[in-house]
């Protein structure tokens, strides 16, 4: 009987051991899922134009991306799913509100109650291959740039003219590598700039990165519309060439108070193909390419843990009409070359309350040539203007 006994008390010790173990698992599986994000509101005030819609001129707003809505306005609400697992995982980022809208503009396939693709900011799994060498595989927001699609990761919150007119996502396969703690590199094939849900082209994209000390080069080179001389419709048509793109960022705290951050970028497209109106021959078009370059410095500095003020200075310019689009309009005024800069200085406070910040901000926009309109509906190169907004985080 008593080795009965004993062979019923272990059989009960390793079922006890093996359920505990199984919670354990469980534990450390479930651990490994994370649910982020955050919700954003603000309020738009102009102080050198009016602040309606106006059916002919629309509404004042710096020609950058989000924050640009006027009065009492919405962003977004950003909620990221995650898991991590020793060798691979995934990030499900999900946008719903006018930010969200802006930022996957590229998404259109499945949009207007055909499909949730209008709803994804980023979408990839991942497979850590060693310590050194991790791929991944769907859309995931770009790397070149200084500033993000989300407001909780950018000091300022309004956004940069380098930042709205450089790529937003890609969706492609990229490879990154990490030599120590401060060297990396990543490869990547991708889509065509901002084509997240499919490739409608035929042609693709090539990406680059070299990270050093904080700083990191970045690199973008391919054909974006992917236009073939079978999908001119006639004499006139043409296409855009490849498009060229290197970044430059980097950020360094200079003391425990004190944060410098760098933005730089040059972007350009050859002149491309086009059909002879006379011939009907595909000819290469004829002038330079066309595109835009910038620099932006952020300067910030911590009065406390909860308070802290900053400025962010760029220098933006548009060459050759690079976005100018198909009815003339652009982001900023332009002469009858094509050339246009704007100069961007923002003064903005972050003050933390547990996970919500206020974010209180000042700009200045003053362009080369007459963009804006000022309270009586005169051509103006300068806007001024306030932000109020509230950003939290979980």
């Amino acid at each position: 009987m008593k080795k009965y006994y004993l062979l019923l008390m272990i059989a009960t010790f390793l079922g006890t051991v093996e359920v505990n173990a199984q919670d354990d698992e469980v534990e450390e599986s479930t651990s490994a899922l994370s649910i982020s994000g955050s919700v954003d509101a603000y309020y738009r005030l102009n102080f050198s134009a009016r602040n309606k819609v106006d059916d002919n001129f629309g509404y004042a707003a710096p020609g950058t991306s989000f924050a640009n809505l006027p009065g009492f306005a919405l962003g977004m609400a950003n909620i990221v799913t995650s898991y991590e697992g020793e060798k691979a995982g995934f990030v499900a980022d999900l946008v719903f509100g006018p930010r969200g809208e802006d930022a996957v503009f590229g998404s259109p396939l499945y949009s207007a109650g055909r499909g949730s693709s209008q709803i994804v900011n980023q979408l990839y799994a991942y497979w850590n291959v060693s310590d050194a060498v991790t791929l991944t595989l769907g859309n995931f927001n770009t790397y070149l740039g200084y500033e993000v699609i989300s407001p909780a990761s950018n000091f300022n919150y309004s956004t940069s003219y380098m930042f709205s007119y450089g790529p937003f996502s890609h969706t492609g396969l990229k490879a990154d590598f990490a030599f120590s703690d401060d060297a990396s590199a990543m490869l990547a094939i991708m889509n065509p700039t901002d084509m997240t849900e499919l490739n409608v082209t035929g042609t693709y994209t090539l990406g680059a990165q070299i990270g050093f000390g904080g700083a990191y080069l970045n690199f973008l080179y391919g054909d974006q519309d992917g236009k073939l001389d079978e999908d001119f419709d006639g004499p006139g048509e043409s296409s855009a060439g490849t498009t060229f793109q290197v970044d430059l960022t980097g950020g360094w705290d200079l003391s425990d108070a004190v944060y410098l951050g760098v933005n730089a970028t040059y972007n350009t497209t050859s002149a491309g193909e086009t059909i002879d109106a006379v011939s009907g021959q595909l000819e290469d078009a004829e002038g330079d390419g066309a595109g835009f370059y910038g620099v932006a410095g952020y300067f910030q500095v911590a009065a406390s843990e909860a308070f802290s003020v900053g400025a962010r200075v760029e220098y933006f310019k548009m060459f050759n009409g690079g976005l100018v689009d198909g009815s003339g309009a652009a982001p900023i005024g332009y002469d009858a070359e094509g050339d246009g800069s704007v100069i961007d200085l923002t003064l903005s406070a972050n003050y933390k309350v547990g996970n919500l910040t206020i974010i209180p901000e000042f700009r200045l926009d003053s362009t080369s040539e007459d963009y804006f309109y000022d309270k009586d509906y005169e051509a103006s190169k300068s806007l001024s203007s306030f932000v109020l907004a509230a950003v939290y985080s979980f």
